[in-house]
C-alpha cells in the first residue's frame, strides 16, 4: 500500500488524540505569552503574532481530532515535574511557555506529515516563527527593561558578592553589571552565572562588563564596553539582536561614536574621580549637561556618585545613574538603593511638572 493510500485512510484514534493534545499545549502557551506582551510591555504588535499564530493552530484544531480526546483515559494527566510548580519569574515564565509551544510545534509538525499533507510544512513554519517571536519578545522586554531603569549598579569584587546585590534588589534596583577584572574565568563565570539567575528571579537586567564569551556563556543580557573593548557591530554579531550591549564615554566624540556604532545605551562620565579608574580624568558635569542635551540613546552618569553629590548631577540634566562603591559598600543596601531612587524620582517628577506649567504657559 502506498504512502498516499495509507493517508486516505481513516487516521488512528492514537494518532489523533497526539494532534489534539499537542494543538492544546501550543496555543495555552501561546495565550499566556500573549497576555504578558499584551499587558506587561503593551506591544500590539507582538500580541497580535500571537493572536495570529492561535488562529491558524485553531484553523486545524478538526472535530475529528477534538473527538478523539480522552482526558480520563490519558496516564499523562497525572504526571508532573517539581519545576512546573513554579515560577520565579516573568522571564522563567516566558521561556517555560515559549518552551512549552516549540515543543508542541515539533510534535505537530512530525507526527501532521502522517495525518496530512500539509499539516507537516505548516507546522514547520510556525515552528520559525515561534523562534522570531521569541527572540523579538526577549529583546523588547530587555530593551523596556533598561528604559524603566534609573539606577544602575555595577559591582566590584568581594566575599559576600550575591548578598549585595540581592540586597540591592530587594531595594528596587533592576539593572546590574557584573564587573571584576581581577578574578580567574572560573570563578568570574561561576559569579555571573549565579548573578544572572539572582537578577532574573527579580525581574531585573544583568549585564557583564567587558566579556562578550561570559555572557553568552550564562545567557546574561547583555555586556558593557569600554573604548578599548570590541567595536560594538562585533559583539553584536556574537550576541546578536536580542542582547544590550552598552558603551563608556568620556566625551562627545566617543559618545557620537557609540551611538552612530548602535549602542544600546551610553555610559557618561566619570562625572568625578574615582578610585574604580584612578587613570581617568573626571569629565565633569559639564559633560552630563552635554549629554542631557544631546543624547538620542538612554544614557547613565557615572563616576565617583553618592548621596552627597547625587543632587548636583540629577539638577545638571541626569536621569538615570550608575553607581559602585555607595551600594557596595553600604553597610545597607537596600535602604541606600531605595534613597537613590526616591531621589531620581523625585527629581523627575519635578521635571514633569515644570514642563506640564511651561506647556500651560504658552495655551
Amino acid at each position: 500500500m502506498t504512502d498516499k493510500q495509507n493517508r486516505t485512510l481513516p487516521a488512528q484514534p492514537a494518532l489523533c488524540r497526539i494532534l489534539d493534545a499537542n494543538l492544546d499545549r501550543s496555543r495555552e502557551g501561546l495565550r499566556i505569552i500573549e497576555e504578558w506582551c499584551r499587558f506587561g510591555i503593551n506591544s500590539a504588535d507582538l500580541a497580535a503574532e500571537c493572536k495570529q499564530l492561535r488562529q491558524e493552530l485553531a484553523a486545524w484544531h478538526t472535530a475529528e481530532l477534538r473527538s478523539a480526546r480522552d482526558t480520563p483515559g490519558d496516564p499523562g494527566t497525572d504526571l508532573t515535574h517539581p519545576q512546573e510548580e513554579q515560577r520565579s519569574s516573568i522571564q522563567h515564565l516566558l521561556e517555560a511557555n515559549f518552551c512549552r509551544v516549540e515543543e508542541a510545534l515539533r510534535v505537530l509538525e512530525e507526527y501532521g506529515k502522517i495525518y496530512d499533507p500539509n499539516m507537516g510544512a505548516a507546522f514547520k513554519q510556525m515552528r520559525y516563527r515561534v523562534y522570531t517571536l521569541e527572540s523579538n519578545l526577549l529583546a523588547y522586554r530587555r530593551y523596556q527593561q533598561l528604559l524603566r531603569s534609573q539606577l544602575y549598579l555595577v559591582t566590584s569584587p568581594r566575599d559576600n558578592l550575591l548578598q549585595v546585590v540581592e540586597a540591592a534588589l530587594q531595594g528596587g534596583l533592576t539593572l546590574v553589571q557584573y564587573r571584576d577584572k581581577t578574578s580567574d574565568d572560573a570563578v568570574k563565570l561561576d559569579n555571573v552565572r549565579k548573578l544572572c539567575e539572582l537578577c532574573h528571579r527579580y525581574d531585573a537586567l544583568l549585564i557583564v562588563n567587558d566579556r562578550v564569551d561570559l555572557a553568552i556563556a550564562s545567557d546574561a543580557d547583555g555586556v558593557h564596553l569600554g573604548q578599548q573593548d570590541l567595536p560594538v557591530s562585533e559583539a553584536r554579531k556574537l550576541l546578536g539582536p536580542g542582547r544590550i550591549i552598552g558603551r563608556s564615554t568620556t566625551n562627545a566624540e566617543e559618545m557620537q561614536r557609540a551611538i552612530d556604532e548602535g549602542a544600546d545605551y551610553i555610559g557618561v562620565g566619570p562625572v568625578y574621580s574615582t578610585p574604580t579608574k584612578p587613570d581617568k580624568q573626571a569629565a565633569g558635569l559639564d559633560y552630563v549637561r552635554y549629554a542631557a542635551d544631546k543624547s538620542p540613546v538612554p544614557w547613565f552618569a557615572i563616576g565617583g556618585i553618592d548621596i552627597n553629590n547625587l543632587d548636583e548631577v540629577l539638577n545638571a540634566g541626569a536621569q538615570r545613574v550608575a553607581t559602585v562603591r555607595s551600594i557596595m559598600e553600604a553597610e545597607q543596601p537596600t535602604l541606600v538603593t531605595q534613597f537613590f531612587i526616591s531621589q531620581l524620582i523625585r527629581m523627575q517628577s519635578l521635571k514633569a511638572q515644570k514642563a506640564q506649567k511651561a506647556l500651560q504657559g504658552k495655551t
